[in-house]
């Protein structure tokens, strides 16, 4: 039987026509199910036909792979400081999701030498050839290290709760977001989880749809809301993803429909092999 790696090696040589979507799933503050969310969406896509790959970019706190079942051995910082090909940091999850970890590797981003850049930036355009979505789970809060992942990417999706300090984070993460890109193309996806009822969870994601756009001048797209579902925890403790282990849940009826949702809200327009926003935002980032 052929190892992973092998398996990626083959799969690497096979390149679409278009490339990956990409998208930066974020919050505000921690602990609001934002990992969840990332993982249970990828899957969610995965479902549909997609290859998916997860970047876990919670760095020094990512706990992507205890959701997904696999051990990260190898991570970013692996590729960038001992050369090991990209190949051997992807890790393949039982629901035939992809993974990278971001380990420390991203804390000096801003110190890459010219090498190493053209290294991982050439290696992120190659794997776009190959997925339908890579989806960037972003630490909480804005830093250094990922602020240029989330003002590259096509996509982002802002998770909150019904909390007022929840609320209040999100609010100031997309204004830090809307206030510092540089083309005003990114579209932002909101999405209400732990919600105890759904007509709370949409009242939250209202106000802050009308607040962007009364103080921002922002159209912000609502995606839809989690309630509290008890098969989320279950799903946790077993450290599987609840739209895997409770596939007839409510709560992944509710996921599906947020997943579905954005699919048509979108309507997206892959970009071609030759148009690649992330890739040359990332390069204007490091050439500045």
């Amino acid at each position: 039987m052929m190892d992973q790696a092998e398996n990626l090696r083959k799969m690497l040589k096979k390149k679409h026509s278009v490339i990956a979507r990409t998208i930066a799933v974020v919050s505000g503050k921690g602990g609001v199910g934002k990992t969840n969310i990332s993982v249970n969406t990828a899957i969610s896509l995965s479902k549909r036909g997609k290859k998916v790959l997860i970047f876990d970019f919670d760095i020094g706190m990512g706990n992507v792979n205890v959701l997904l079942g696999v051990d990260s051995k190898y991570t970013i910082s692996d590729f960038l400081e001992h050369q090991i090909p990209i190949q051997d940091i992807i890790f393949t999850a039982p629901n035939q999701i992809s993974y990278i970890s971001a380990g420390n590797g991203f804390d000096n981003i801003v110190e890459l030498n010219r090498e190493a850049i053209d290294r991982l930036l050439s290696e992120l355009e190659e794997l776009q050839y190959i997925y339908d979505y890579i989806i960037f789970d972003m630490g909480a809060g804005a830093t250094k290290a990922n602020i240029q992942i989330l003002l590259s990417v096509d996509d982002i999706f802002v998770i909150t709760t019904p909390e007022p300090t929840a609320i209040t984070d999100a609010y100031s993460m997309m204004k830090y977001i809307v206030l510092n890109e540089v083309e005003a193309d990114h579209r932002l996806f909101l999405i209400c989880n732990r919600s105890e009822r759904e007509k709370e969870g949409f009242q939250t994601l209202e106000r802050l749809q009308i607040a962007m756009k009364k103080f921002l001048n922002k159209e912000i797209l609502i995606l839809g809301v989690l309630p509290e579902d008890s098969h989320v925890r279950k799903s946790v403790i077993r450290q599987v993803p609840f739209l895997s282990e409770f596939p007839r849940s409510s709560i992944t009826e509710y996921l599906e429909k947020i997943i579905q949702t954005y699919l048509g809200e979108a309507k997206l327009a892959m970009h071609s092999s030759q148009s690649n926003p992330f890739i040359r935002k990332l390069r204007s980032f490091f050439e500045r």
